[in-house]
């Protein structure tokens, strides 16, 4: 009689493993400038984004996609599902610290060259990124819909139907009709818990497999402190995990000190005096009131357009000057601007 198998022995049987790949993953050469928090910034904005799905699935269970109930779900959530006010500030909080973190991995790539060749498509990848993650913020803040929300989202619609040549098709579909109402809710709920998420965990899965196709940009010089590399096992990783247990813990600090509110319900009939988007539309806010809105829609969409495309840009004028480093003013120009202007949009809020 055969003697009973080992629990590991029955588990390896049916769930094969390659040791000797994961040992050299695990052996894997991280380069020594590594190290540095902000030179792989990229890993905050995952781990946050992780942190969304499971308190976005935990607040799913209670919320209610209905004009009339959804702002009345929002309040129950926050007052008597327990501890629902927590998890919902941490679900606030995450999509901020998920967005900041966003523009400094893109800041630092950008001042540093790194999305050159043979990376401008992966730079691509990361303004798609930028850009889903900014429209998972939207769709979630207007998801509330008390007054700020509701009239932020009628804003967005005609935003969009500024939009030449589409702009109409563009706002009735987001509205899902003429008016801002149930059906619309019903396509920015599904947008913020099933379209966008998808979206984002492949562009995720594309950066991820780019990164590993090119390797991480080099920095610094051989003779450089920073240049020796280390392991990815356990050093990296044991990097990555305290990283992770302090974003917890910065996340549950601000919940508690600053946990998410509610303001008045969505009224169709009563505009506030000042709509306020989040923060991270300011700029683009303040750049509407300057001009038309079809201006603004164009100049903005230009302004995207040559941010997407600036590694080509930049090719090219490096062709011409090798010398050159336009990137640099024309990044310190684009950030002076956008500072400014959601400076200034943030002081007209506050009085």
């Amino acid at each position: 009689m055969s003697a009973p198998a080992k629990p590991s022995s029955w588990f390896r049987s049916r769930f094969p493993i390659d040791e000797d790949l994961l040992r050299a993953a695990g052996a894997e050469p991280i380069p020594g400038h590594l190290k540095r928090w902000w030179w792989c910034i990229g890993g905050t904005p995952a781990y946050l984004f992780l942190v969304q799905i499971v308190t976005g699935i935990l607040l799913t269970f209670y919320y209610v996609p209905s004009p009339e109930l959804a702002y009345e779900s929002v309040q129950a959530i926050s007052t008597e599902v327990r501890f629902g006010w927590f998890i919902r500030s941490v679900h606030r909080w995450s999509s901020h610290l998920m967005i900041v973190t966003l523009l400094l991995h893109m800041m630092r790539v950008f001042f540093t060259g790194a999305y050159r060749k043979p990376r401008e498509l992966n730079w691509m990848i990361g303004c798609g990124l930028l850009l889903t993650t900014l429209g998972m913020g939207f769709t979630g803040y207007s998801l509330v819909w008390e007054q700020l929300s509701y009239w932020g989202a009628t804003v967005a619609a005609n935003i969009l139907a500024a939009v030449p040549f589409v702009g109409d098709r563009l706002a009735d579909f987001l509205r899902g009709g003429p008016t801002v109402g149930q059906s619309m809710l019903t396509r920015l709920f599904v947008f913020h818990i099933g379209a966008l998420p998808t979206v984002l965990v492949g562009l995720i899965a594309l950066h991820i497999y780019m990164i590993r196709a090119h390797g991480v940009s080099e920095l610094g010089s051989p003779a450089s402190k920073d240049s020796k590399p280390f392991r990815f096992f356990p050093d990296h990783l044991l990097t990555e995990i305290s990283l992770a247990l302090f974003l917890m813990f910065l996340l549950t600090v601000l919940a508690l000190i600053f946990p998410a509110g509610l303001d008045d319900k969505a009224n169709p009939l009563e505009t506030p005096e000042h709509i306020k988007p989040e923060w991270y539309f300011f700029w683009a806010f303040r750049w509407l009131k300057l001009m038309s809105d079809q201006a603004a829609v164009i100049t903005q969409g230009l302004f995207v357009g040559i941010i997407i495309a600036w590694p080509f840009i930049d090719g090219w004028i490096r062709k011409r000057n090798p010398s050159s480093e336009a990137s640099i003013a024309f990044g310190a120009i684009g950030m002076t601007i956008l500072l400014l202007l959601t400076v200034w949009e943030a002081f007209y809020l506050l009085h």
